[in-house]
């Protein structure tokens, strides 16, 4: 039998950074001519595999020559795995728990466009095509939020582009100013983040100080850090499905990706303001309002909003501190996109086992499914910190930084931290093995979505008890790209 060559171009496009970008872009577009919504949904899952496979391979195969316009490095391929892992996860739970009729297929278009946008966001060298990649993402979210119809899902959607459209001006103007502060020492390269690390020493630290800013209110409102973070809990509460939190996350991880590397531009050159000082800030207060909408949360979208905002505001403290603390906040930021669509896959099956979002008609899970509620808070567990998992490793490295380069911080960071793994906890022990309602029923099936979370945790704990030596490695090589 004669096998299919192909050429060496060919070849070496495959290995390039594109096809995680234009994969989940074309199966967008290739969605939206598919009638059959079985068939899309099987088509959704193949694009995000093969996508998945791309992001692999660049990690195996290194690039030959400039890689022009997108440049992997060991930041962007720590969050670009996980991300694409989590993707095809959420296309698989679609697959086997299908939603309404005429809304799979969108759904899966929508959130195929958004992978590939997220994905060249953090991909991309060039400030302004990260920045028109996040700007993209806003409309593209409001979308599924609307697809549940209704006055509240049409309200929470409108907020989102309006919010979302005055963050990405804002970061637009960031991006403006951080090039005319680089321009006169690095040229028409003054966009390009690797020049920028190595000339903004030599650039006026005031305007690149005043485009950090700019930048971190604008990128930060899509990362939804406090307190530009208002957006979050009506899109999540108005959502279809608690699976929204999955491409939430997607584009969470990728705009404070954005705001870690304009926080690195403008340390290089000296100011009166230290910029980790604001994701210091940022970050504490984030894990204070998450500790407190949990405790108040009502519904699992709002719940799930409660949990990102805590993870997110973990992640921002690790990288206002910097230097070795950047490796914590990265390898929070995997894990806690992990541990996210674990527990949105657990929660959607959970509201279609009760036939409702309520967290009180929720309750006592394990009295219905004991597996699906063990499944469930072992995910949860790993957003409150639990060892021996991969948020814990992330945890504990952040509190050795915090203690060794900012004494001052471990009392109110470790404050923050018990007061979310207390609410996370509390809540969850009701979640899962409360008294459950009246109504209750005992599951049957399921079994699919149960591998998938087994899947996402299984992950979890490899990264936190055995962390593999490349992995390792990528760690510490993505402190050194942005310091």
């Amino acid at each position: 039998m004669t096998g299919i060559a192909l050429s060496p171009a060919v070849l070496d496009w495959l290995a390039s950074p594109w096809p995680p970008v234009l994969l989940p872009l074309v199966g967008a577009l290739l969605l939206a001519a598919i009638g059959s919504a079985r068939l899309g949904a099987r088509v959704a899952v193949a694009v995000a595999a093969l996508s998945l496979c791309g992001v692999a391979l660049l990690g195996f195969v290194p690039l030959q020559g400039d890689p022009g316009l997108l440049r992997p490095d060991p930041l962007n391929m720590l969050l670009l795995l996980p991300a694409g892992l989590v993707a095809l996860g959420g296309a698989v739970a679609v697959l086997l728990l299908p939603l309404p009729e005429g809304a799979g297929r969108a759904w899966n278009a929508a959130t195929l466009a958004l992978l590939g946008l997220t994905n060249l966001a953090l991909l991309a060298d060039d400030l302004a095509l990260a920045w028109m990649a996040l700007a993209l993402c806003g409309p593209v979210l409001a979308l599924l939020v609307a697809m549940k119809r209704g006055a509240p899902a049409l309200a929470a959607a409108w907020k989102l582009v309006l919010l979302c459209g005055a963050a990405s001006g804002l970061g637009l103007l960031g991006v403006v100013v951080i090039a005319m502060a680089a321009q006169p020492v690095a040229g028409e390269a003054a966009l390009s983040f690797e020049t920028l690390m190595r000339v903004s020493r030599e650039a006026e630290p005031g305007p690149l100080l005043l485009g950090f800013l700019f930048i971190l209110a604008g990128h930060g409102t899509l990362a939804a850090l406090v307190p530009v973070h208002l957006w979050l809990p009506a899109a999540m509460a108005a959502a279809p499905t608690p699976l929204l939190a999955i491409p939430v996350a997607l584009l969470g991880n990728a705009a404070l990706h954005a705001v870690l590397r304009a926080r690195a531009v403008a340390t290089l050159s000296p100011s009166w303001l230290p910029p980790g000082a604001l994701l210091l800030a940022a970050g504490l207060a984030g894990m204070g309002m998450a500790a407190w909408m949990l405790w108040r949360s009502r519904d699992t979208g709002r719940f799930l909003a409660a949990c990102a905002l805590g993870q997110t505001g973990l992640a921002a403290v690790a990288f206002g501190l910097g230097g070795p603390a950047v490796m914590a906040g990265v390898l929070q930021m995997a894990a806690a996109l992990l541990a996210l669509a674990a527990a949105a896959l657990g929660l959607d099956r959970a509201t279609r086992l009760r036939g409702g979002r309520g967290l009180a008609r929720l309750g006592g899970l394990a009295s219905s499914d004991p597996r699906l509620a063990w499944a469930l808070a072992a995910a949860l567990g790993a957003m409150a910190g639990l060892p021996p998992l991969a948020p814990f490793v992330a945890e504990f490295l952040l509190v050795q930084q915090a203690v060794a380069r900012l004494p001052w911080l471990a009392l109110p960071l470790g404050v923050a931290l018990v007061l979310l793994a207390g609410a996370t906890l509390s809540r969850t022990r009701r979640l899962c093995f409360g008294p459950p309602p009246g109504h209750a029923a005992v599951a049957t099936g399921g079994g699919g979505v149960l591998l998938l979370i087994l899947l996402l945790l299984l992950a979890l704990l490899g990264l936190g008890l055995f962390l593999p030596t490349p992995l390792a490695a990528l760690l510490a090589e993505a402190a050194q790209v942005a310091p």
